[in-house]
Protein backbone atom coordinates (compact mmCIF):
# COMPACT_ATOMS: atom_id res chain seq x y z
CA UNK A 1 0.00 0.00 0.00
CA UNK A 2 1.41 3.37 -0.97
CA UNK A 3 2.42 5.85 1.72
CA UNK A 4 -0.45 8.32 2.09
CA UNK A 5 1.94 11.07 3.18
CA UNK A 6 3.56 13.14 0.42
CA UNK A 7 7.23 12.53 -0.20
CA UNK A 8 9.69 15.25 0.60
CA UNK A 9 10.64 17.13 -2.55
CA UNK A 10 14.36 18.02 -2.46
CA UNK A 11 14.49 21.66 -1.48
CA UNK A 12 17.32 24.07 -2.01
CA UNK A 13 17.49 26.68 0.72
CA UNK A 14 17.16 30.29 -0.40
CA UNK A 15 20.26 32.42 -0.07
CA UNK A 16 20.97 33.32 3.53
CA UNK A 17 18.63 30.74 5.07
CA UNK A 18 19.99 29.38 8.34
CA UNK A 19 16.84 27.78 9.72
CA UNK A 20 14.12 25.42 8.57
CA UNK A 21 10.84 23.92 9.71
CA UNK A 22 10.10 20.45 8.33
CA UNK A 23 6.56 19.17 8.88
CA UNK A 24 5.61 15.51 8.98
CA UNK A 25 3.55 15.94 5.79
CA UNK A 26 6.75 16.81 3.88
CA UNK A 27 6.44 20.58 3.81
CA UNK A 28 9.67 22.53 4.12
CA UNK A 29 9.58 26.14 5.34
CA UNK A 30 12.82 28.10 5.23
CA UNK A 31 13.79 30.99 7.48
CA UNK A 32 16.55 32.55 9.53
CA UNK A 33 17.63 30.73 12.65
CA UNK A 34 18.41 32.38 15.95
CA UNK A 35 19.07 31.24 19.49
CA UNK A 36 20.61 27.79 19.87
CA UNK A 37 21.79 25.66 16.98
CA UNK A 38 20.51 22.10 16.49
CA UNK A 39 17.09 20.59 15.96
CA UNK A 40 14.01 19.79 18.06
CA UNK A 41 10.92 17.75 17.27
CA UNK A 42 7.43 18.31 18.63
CA UNK A 43 3.93 19.56 17.91
CA UNK A 44 3.73 22.86 16.02
CA UNK A 45 1.06 25.12 17.49
CA UNK A 46 0.24 28.83 17.41
CA UNK A 47 -0.22 31.41 20.16
CA UNK A 48 -2.11 34.69 19.71
CA UNK A 49 -0.81 36.69 22.70
CA UNK A 50 0.67 40.08 21.90
CA UNK A 51 2.82 40.19 25.05
CA UNK A 52 4.40 37.79 27.52
CA UNK A 53 6.59 35.68 25.26
CA UNK A 54 8.97 34.86 28.11
CA UNK A 55 6.12 33.63 30.30
CA UNK A 56 4.86 31.53 27.39
CA UNK A 57 8.25 30.00 26.58
CA UNK A 58 8.83 29.07 30.24
CA UNK A 59 5.33 27.65 30.82
CA UNK A 60 5.83 23.91 31.51
CA UNK A 61 2.51 23.28 29.75
CA UNK A 62 4.36 23.90 26.47
CA UNK A 63 6.71 20.93 26.87
CA UNK A 64 6.86 19.03 23.58
CA UNK A 65 5.60 22.00 21.55
CA UNK A 66 7.03 24.50 19.05
CA UNK A 67 5.24 27.84 19.25
CA UNK A 68 4.26 29.95 16.25
CA UNK A 69 3.61 33.48 17.47
CA UNK A 70 0.93 35.23 15.45
CA UNK A 71 1.98 38.67 16.72
CA UNK A 72 4.79 39.73 14.36
CA UNK A 73 7.04 41.67 16.74
CA UNK A 74 8.43 39.12 19.18
CA UNK A 75 11.61 40.04 21.03
CA UNK A 76 11.27 43.80 20.87
CA UNK A 77 11.11 44.18 24.66
CA UNK A 78 14.03 41.84 25.32
CA UNK A 79 14.30 39.42 28.20
CA UNK A 80 14.69 39.75 31.96
CA UNK A 81 14.99 37.38 34.94
CA UNK A 82 11.55 38.24 36.38
CA UNK A 83 9.18 37.34 33.54
CA UNK A 84 9.61 33.59 33.80
CA UNK A 85 7.30 30.84 35.00
CA UNK A 86 9.91 28.13 35.55
CA UNK A 87 13.68 27.81 35.92
CA UNK A 88 14.13 27.37 32.17
CA UNK A 89 12.08 27.37 28.95
CA UNK A 90 9.93 24.30 28.35
CA UNK A 91 8.69 25.14 24.86
CA UNK A 92 11.06 23.58 22.32
CA UNK A 93 11.36 26.65 20.12
CA UNK A 94 9.61 29.61 18.57
CA UNK A 95 8.61 30.65 15.04
CA UNK A 96 8.20 34.37 14.38
CA UNK A 97 7.56 36.76 11.49
CA UNK A 98 10.08 39.54 12.03
CA UNK A 99 13.73 39.23 12.99
CA UNK A 100 14.53 39.77 16.67
CA UNK A 101 15.54 43.41 17.09
CA UNK A 102 17.51 45.34 19.67
CA UNK A 103 15.17 45.53 22.69
CA UNK A 104 13.50 48.74 23.73
CA UNK A 105 12.21 48.39 27.28
CA UNK A 106 13.45 49.65 30.62
CA UNK A 107 13.17 46.17 32.18
CA UNK A 108 15.25 44.39 29.54
CA UNK A 109 18.62 42.95 30.56
CA UNK A 110 19.42 40.96 27.39
CA UNK A 111 18.22 40.28 23.86
CA UNK A 112 15.68 37.53 23.33
CA UNK A 113 17.93 35.67 20.88
CA UNK A 114 20.76 35.65 23.45
CA UNK A 115 18.34 34.38 26.11
CA UNK A 116 17.17 31.63 23.73
CA UNK A 117 20.73 30.55 22.98
CA UNK A 118 21.67 30.51 26.67
CA UNK A 119 18.76 28.16 27.39
CA UNK A 120 19.26 25.88 24.38
CA UNK A 121 16.10 26.89 22.53
CA UNK A 122 15.81 27.33 18.75
CA UNK A 123 14.15 30.25 17.02
CA UNK A 124 13.12 30.73 13.40
CA UNK A 125 12.31 34.15 11.93
CA UNK A 126 11.26 35.39 8.52
CA UNK A 127 8.33 32.97 8.39
CA UNK A 128 4.89 33.73 6.96
CA UNK A 129 3.27 33.02 10.32
CA UNK A 130 -0.18 33.90 8.98
CA UNK A 131 0.05 31.14 6.35
CA UNK A 132 1.39 28.65 8.90
CA UNK A 133 -1.38 29.51 11.34
CA UNK A 134 -4.01 29.03 8.64
CA UNK A 135 -2.49 25.64 7.85
CA UNK A 136 -2.71 24.63 11.54
CA UNK A 137 -6.31 25.86 11.80
CA UNK A 138 -7.31 23.94 8.71
CA UNK A 139 -5.41 20.69 9.07
CA UNK A 140 -4.69 20.56 12.80
CA UNK A 141 -1.47 20.95 14.77
CA UNK A 142 1.21 18.96 12.91
CA UNK A 143 4.33 17.25 14.14
CA UNK A 144 7.47 18.97 12.93
CA UNK A 145 11.16 19.63 13.38
CA UNK A 146 12.64 23.09 13.88
CA UNK A 147 16.33 23.34 13.01
CA UNK A 148 19.03 26.02 13.05
CA UNK A 149 22.51 25.87 11.54
CA UNK A 150 24.65 28.94 10.97
CA UNK A 151 26.14 27.25 7.92
CA UNK A 152 22.71 26.71 6.37
CA UNK A 153 23.41 23.00 5.92
CA UNK A 154 20.57 20.58 6.74
CA UNK A 155 19.85 16.89 6.18
CA UNK A 156 16.24 17.29 5.09
CA UNK A 157 15.42 13.56 4.71
CA UNK A 158 16.71 12.95 8.23
CA UNK A 159 14.65 15.84 9.61
CA UNK A 160 11.55 14.53 7.84
CA UNK A 161 12.13 11.06 9.27
CA UNK A 162 12.45 12.61 12.73
CA UNK A 163 9.16 14.49 12.33
CA UNK A 164 7.32 11.39 11.13
CA UNK A 165 8.75 9.16 13.85
CA UNK A 166 7.70 11.40 16.71
CA UNK A 167 4.59 9.79 18.29
CA UNK A 168 2.72 13.01 19.11
CA UNK A 169 1.27 14.30 22.37
CA UNK A 170 -1.71 11.93 22.45
CA UNK A 171 -0.98 9.21 25.00
CA UNK A 172 2.11 11.03 26.29
CA UNK A 173 2.61 11.70 30.02
CA UNK A 174 4.89 14.73 30.31
CA UNK A 175 3.93 15.83 33.82
CA UNK A 176 6.60 13.60 35.36
CA UNK A 177 9.24 15.27 33.20
CA UNK A 178 8.44 18.85 34.24
CA UNK A 179 7.28 18.38 37.83
CA UNK A 180 9.39 19.33 40.83
CA UNK A 181 11.62 16.60 42.24
CA UNK A 182 10.68 17.06 45.88
CA UNK A 183 8.24 19.02 48.00
CA UNK A 184 8.88 22.65 48.93
CA UNK A 185 7.11 25.61 50.46
CA UNK A 186 6.24 28.69 48.40
CA UNK A 187 6.34 32.22 49.81
CA UNK A 188 6.01 35.60 48.15
CA UNK A 189 3.22 37.34 46.31
CA UNK A 190 2.61 38.96 42.96
CA UNK A 191 4.85 41.32 40.98
CA UNK A 192 4.24 45.06 41.08
CA UNK A 193 5.64 47.77 38.82
CA UNK A 194 8.55 49.53 40.45
CA UNK A 195 8.72 47.09 43.35
CA UNK A 196 9.21 43.65 41.80
CA UNK A 197 7.72 40.67 43.61
CA UNK A 198 5.66 41.57 46.64
CA UNK A 199 7.67 40.34 49.58
CA UNK A 200 5.13 41.86 51.95
CA UNK A 201 2.82 39.04 50.93
CA UNK A 202 5.40 36.51 52.03
CA UNK A 203 4.54 34.97 55.35
CA UNK A 204 6.45 36.02 58.50
CA UNK A 205 9.75 34.17 58.54
CA UNK A 206 8.82 32.20 55.44
CA UNK A 207 11.33 30.96 52.90
CA UNK A 208 10.62 29.15 49.66
CA UNK A 209 13.15 26.49 50.65
CA UNK A 210 11.97 25.76 54.17
CA UNK A 211 8.25 26.28 53.66
CA UNK A 212 7.84 27.94 57.06
CA UNK A 213 4.54 29.75 57.30
CA UNK A 214 1.99 31.53 59.45
CA UNK A 215 -0.23 28.70 60.68
CA UNK A 216 -3.20 31.06 60.83
CA UNK A 217 -3.37 30.95 57.05
CA UNK A 218 -5.18 28.04 55.36
CA UNK A 219 -2.69 25.51 54.07
CA UNK A 220 -2.90 24.58 50.37
CA UNK A 221 -1.08 21.49 49.16
CA UNK A 222 -0.47 21.97 45.45
CA UNK A 223 0.28 19.07 43.12
CA UNK A 224 2.82 20.16 40.51
CA UNK A 225 1.98 18.63 37.13
CA UNK A 226 3.93 21.45 35.43
CA UNK A 227 2.87 24.50 37.36
CA UNK A 228 3.42 28.18 36.59
CA UNK A 229 4.93 30.19 39.42
CA UNK A 230 2.39 32.97 39.24
CA UNK A 231 -0.31 30.53 40.31
CA UNK A 232 1.46 30.05 43.64
CA UNK A 233 2.03 33.80 43.96
CA UNK A 234 -1.69 34.42 43.55
CA UNK A 235 -2.58 31.75 46.10
CA UNK A 236 -0.30 33.47 48.61
CA UNK A 237 -1.69 36.87 47.66
CA UNK A 238 -5.20 35.56 48.31
CA UNK A 239 -4.21 34.54 51.84
CA UNK A 240 -2.98 30.94 51.67
CA UNK A 241 0.27 29.30 52.59
CA UNK A 242 1.41 26.87 49.95
CA UNK A 243 3.35 23.62 49.91
CA UNK A 244 4.12 22.05 46.53
CA UNK A 245 4.41 18.30 45.91
CA UNK A 246 5.58 16.37 42.81
CA UNK A 247 3.07 15.01 40.30
CA UNK A 248 3.56 11.45 41.55
CA UNK A 249 2.92 12.25 45.22
CA UNK A 250 0.75 9.70 46.98
CA UNK A 251 -2.37 10.49 48.98
CA UNK A 252 -0.40 9.66 52.13
CA UNK A 253 2.26 12.19 51.11
CA UNK A 254 -0.43 14.83 50.68
CA UNK A 255 -2.25 14.17 53.94
CA UNK A 256 0.98 14.05 55.95
CA UNK A 257 1.18 17.82 55.39
CA UNK A 258 -2.23 18.39 57.03
CA UNK A 259 -3.77 20.38 54.18
CA UNK A 260 -6.85 22.57 54.41
CA UNK A 261 -7.33 22.32 50.66
CA UNK A 262 -5.86 20.86 47.49
CA UNK A 263 -4.68 22.53 44.29
CA UNK A 264 -4.18 20.71 40.96
CA UNK A 265 -1.84 22.60 38.64
CA UNK A 266 -1.57 23.05 34.92
CA UNK A 267 0.86 20.92 32.92
CA UNK A 268 1.67 19.33 29.55
CA UNK A 269 0.75 16.12 27.77
CA UNK A 270 -2.30 13.89 27.60
CA UNK A 271 -4.46 14.03 30.74
CA UNK A 272 -5.47 10.40 30.26
CA UNK A 273 -1.84 9.31 30.51
CA UNK A 274 -1.11 11.45 33.56
CA UNK A 275 -4.43 10.37 35.03
CA UNK A 276 -3.26 6.79 35.39
CA UNK A 277 -1.47 7.74 38.60
CA UNK A 278 -3.09 11.13 39.35
CA UNK A 279 -6.78 10.21 39.22
CA UNK A 280 -6.75 7.68 42.12
CA UNK A 281 -5.10 10.29 44.36
CA UNK A 282 -7.59 12.99 43.32
CA UNK A 283 -10.52 10.70 44.10
CA UNK A 284 -9.15 10.21 47.60
CA UNK A 285 -8.76 13.97 47.96
CA UNK A 286 -12.41 14.43 47.06
CA UNK A 287 -13.47 11.93 49.70
CA UNK A 288 -11.96 14.13 52.44
CA UNK A 289 -14.53 16.85 51.74
CA UNK A 290 -11.82 19.53 51.72
CA UNK A 291 -11.88 22.27 49.04
CA UNK A 292 -10.17 21.48 45.75
CA UNK A 293 -9.27 23.80 42.85
CA UNK A 294 -7.82 22.77 39.48
CA UNK A 295 -6.43 24.73 36.54
CA UNK A 296 -5.93 23.52 32.93
CA UNK A 297 -4.46 19.99 33.21
CA UNK A 298 -5.72 19.99 36.80
CA UNK A 299 -9.20 20.75 35.43
CA UNK A 300 -8.98 17.83 33.03
CA UNK A 301 -7.71 15.47 35.74
CA UNK A 302 -10.58 16.44 38.06
CA UNK A 303 -12.99 15.72 35.21
CA UNK A 304 -11.44 12.29 34.69
CA UNK A 305 -11.62 11.61 38.43
CA UNK A 306 -15.40 12.12 38.45
CA UNK A 307 -15.98 9.97 35.37
CA UNK A 308 -15.82 12.40 32.44
CA UNK A 309 -13.65 12.02 29.33
CA UNK A 310 -11.01 14.16 27.64
CA UNK A 311 -10.20 14.44 23.95
CA UNK A 312 -7.35 15.76 21.79
CA UNK A 313 -8.38 19.03 20.16
CA UNK A 314 -8.03 19.83 16.47
CA UNK A 315 -5.83 22.88 16.99
CA UNK A 316 -6.04 23.68 20.70
CA UNK A 317 -6.55 26.99 22.47
CA UNK A 318 -3.44 29.11 23.00
CA UNK A 319 -3.71 32.83 23.54
CA UNK A 320 -4.40 35.64 25.99
CA UNK A 321 -7.66 36.89 24.50
CA UNK A 322 -10.06 33.95 24.79
CA UNK A 323 -13.63 34.91 25.77
CA UNK A 324 -15.25 32.61 28.30
CA UNK A 325 -18.88 32.85 29.47
CA UNK A 326 -19.63 32.29 33.15
CA UNK A 327 -22.91 30.45 33.09
CA UNK A 328 -24.23 31.45 36.53
CA UNK A 329 -24.63 35.11 35.57
CA UNK A 330 -23.68 35.43 31.89
CA UNK A 331 -20.54 37.48 32.58
CA UNK A 332 -17.89 37.17 29.88
CA UNK A 333 -14.29 36.92 31.07
CA UNK A 334 -11.33 37.47 28.75
CA UNK A 335 -8.89 34.72 29.63
CA UNK A 336 -5.48 33.24 28.91
CA UNK A 337 -5.55 29.67 27.56
CA UNK A 338 -2.98 27.04 26.71
CA UNK A 339 -4.31 23.55 26.11
CA UNK A 340 -4.41 20.96 23.36
CA UNK A 341 -6.84 18.62 25.14
CA UNK A 342 -10.36 19.36 26.39
CA UNK A 343 -13.05 17.88 28.62
CA UNK A 344 -15.92 16.42 26.60
CA UNK A 345 -18.89 18.34 27.92
CA UNK A 346 -21.26 15.55 26.88
CA UNK A 347 -19.41 13.18 29.19
CA UNK A 348 -19.92 15.18 32.40
CA UNK A 349 -21.80 12.88 34.77
CA UNK A 350 -24.75 13.70 36.99
CA UNK A 351 -23.71 15.81 39.92
CA UNK A 352 -21.09 17.74 37.92
CA UNK A 353 -22.13 21.20 36.71
CA UNK A 354 -20.61 23.01 33.78
CA UNK A 355 -19.70 26.52 34.97
CA UNK A 356 -17.90 28.13 32.01
CA UNK A 357 -17.87 27.70 28.23
CA UNK A 358 -15.54 28.98 25.54
CA UNK A 359 -17.20 31.53 23.27
CA UNK A 360 -14.77 30.62 20.49
CA UNK A 361 -16.03 27.07 19.97
CA UNK A 362 -18.44 26.25 22.81
CA UNK A 363 -16.05 23.80 24.47
CA UNK A 364 -16.10 23.24 28.21
CA UNK A 365 -14.07 25.77 30.24
CA UNK A 366 -15.07 25.02 33.83
CA UNK A 367 -16.91 22.67 36.16
CA UNK A 368 -17.89 22.22 39.79
CA UNK A 369 -19.18 19.33 41.85
CA UNK A 370 -22.69 19.62 43.28
CA UNK A 371 -21.99 17.65 46.46
CA UNK A 372 -18.35 18.54 47.19
CA UNK A 373 -16.37 21.82 47.46
CA UNK A 374 -14.42 21.19 44.26
CA UNK A 375 -14.19 23.27 41.09
CA UNK A 376 -11.84 23.82 38.17
CA UNK A 377 -11.32 25.91 35.04
CA UNK A 378 -9.73 25.12 31.71
CA UNK A 379 -8.12 28.55 31.38
CA UNK A 380 -5.31 30.31 33.28
CA UNK A 381 -6.63 32.84 35.83
CA UNK A 382 -3.14 33.78 37.08
CA UNK A 383 -2.69 36.31 34.24
CA UNK A 384 0.91 35.51 33.33
CA UNK A 385 0.59 36.47 30.59
CA UNK A 386 -2.94 37.59 30.08
CA UNK A 387 -5.82 39.62 31.53
CA UNK A 388 -6.78 39.67 35.20
CA UNK A 389 -10.51 39.06 34.79
CA UNK A 390 -10.41 35.74 36.65
CA UNK A 391 -8.15 36.48 39.64
CA UNK A 392 -11.25 36.23 41.85
CA UNK A 393 -11.03 32.43 41.58
CA UNK A 394 -8.01 32.36 43.91
CA UNK A 395 -9.88 34.39 46.52
CA UNK A 396 -12.91 32.12 46.12
CA UNK A 397 -10.79 29.01 46.72
CA UNK A 398 -8.94 30.42 49.73
CA UNK A 399 -12.23 31.72 51.12
CA UNK A 400 -13.68 28.20 50.97
CA UNK A 401 -10.99 27.04 53.40
CA UNK A 402 -11.19 29.97 55.82
CA UNK A 403 -8.80 30.35 58.75
CA UNK A 404 -7.55 27.39 60.72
Amino acid sequence: MADAKPSLVPATPPEGATGVLVLADGRVIWGHGFGAQGEAVGEVCFHTAMTGYQEIMTDPSFAGQIITFTFPHIGNVGANPEDIEADAPHALGMIVREAVTEPSNFRSVERLDAWMEKHGRIGLSGIDTRALTKRIRGAGAPNGVIAHSRTGSFDLPALLAMARAWPGLEGMDLAKDVSCATHFGWAGGIWRLGAGYDESAALPGATAEAGEADTNRPHVVAIDYGSKRNIFRNLVQAGARVTVLPATASFADVMALEPDGFFLSNGPGDPSATGEYAVPVIRQMLETGKPLFGICLGHQLLALAVGARTVKMHQGHRGANHPVKRLEDGVVEITSMNHGFAVERESLPEGVRETHVSLFDGSNAGLELADKPAFSVQYHPEASPGPQDSLYLFERFVGMMGLR
